[in-house]
């Protein structure tokens, strides 16, 4: 049997791992019944089989970047507001809108642009500044109390959202890692073919050879169907 374990994707090796654990466990072949081998071949892949599929990542980049989006959304409506009122010197209270406006530039009227971290702790100064006697009666004043909410909502949200993706991946950097399972899994497997392959002449291994020998043979076609399609969809 000859077969480039390190070349088969994370799912043909889970396949063909799990494939030859249920052969063996068939009771089909009496000569690899309650095998040492095999017990350590399963173990390895139950350890692969809960991290092959997961990102690097706790994958909550997507909600973190929606709760991002939301809160831009909502500073950036309170500062336009602001402006364009402010522009207007013949309504009332325009001079409010003014000052309020000149808070936002104190803290930068680009904060949308900044990073996750930057815009965070620039927004939680904002809000503190808007949050004095003075600002909160101009608020009042200009009936803003709803937009201004809005934002302190909103960026409450995005950093609740943002701790629970550092938290979660953490927790995924405290596991073993996966290039690591997969290795161990490999050298198992890779045991398990050789032990098979010597064997194959001794009396009662030859049919479980043969058997065994399909599976890895429709694995390593996998693999080559694989890269020829991979091949064929990069041709211009």
């Amino acid at each position: 049997m000859i077969i480039s374990l390190t070349k088969l994707s994370t799912k043909d090796l889970a396949t063909l791992a799990q494939r030859i654990i249920s052969n063996s466990q068939s009771g089909k072949y009496p000569v690899i019944t309650n095998h040492p081998l095999v017990a350590a071949l399963e173990a390895s892949y139950t350890e692969y089989d809960k991290v092959y599929t997961k990102q690097v990542y706790s994958g909550k980049g997507t909600d973190v970047a929606s709760a991002d989006r939301e809160r831009d959304l909502a500073y950036t409506n309170f500062k336009g507001f602001l402006y364009g009122y402010g522009m207007l010197s013949s309504v009332p209270n325009y001079q409010s809108a003014r000052d309020l406006y000149s808070v936002f530039k104190t803290f930068g009227l680009n904060l949308d642009r900044l990073s996750y971290s930057s815009q965070t702790a620039q927004i939680k100064k904002l809000i503190e500044a808007l949050e004095t006697p003075e600002n909160r009666k101009k608020i009042k004043t200009l009936s803003l109390e709803t937009a201004f909410a809005e934002m302190k909502n909103r960026h409450e949200s995005f950093e609740s959202m943002f701790a629970e993706q550092a938290e979660a991946n953490a927790d995924l950097r405290q596991m073993t890692s996966a290039s690591a399972i997969r290795k161990d899994l490999e050298k198992t497997l890779k045991a398990y073919i050789h032990l098979v392959t010597v064997m194959k002449e001794v009396s009662g291994w030859k049919l479980f050879y043969s058997d065994t020998n399909e599976l890895v043979k429709a694995a390593r076609n996998s693999d080559i169907n694989r890269r020829d399609r991979n091949n064929s969809s990069g041709k211009k």
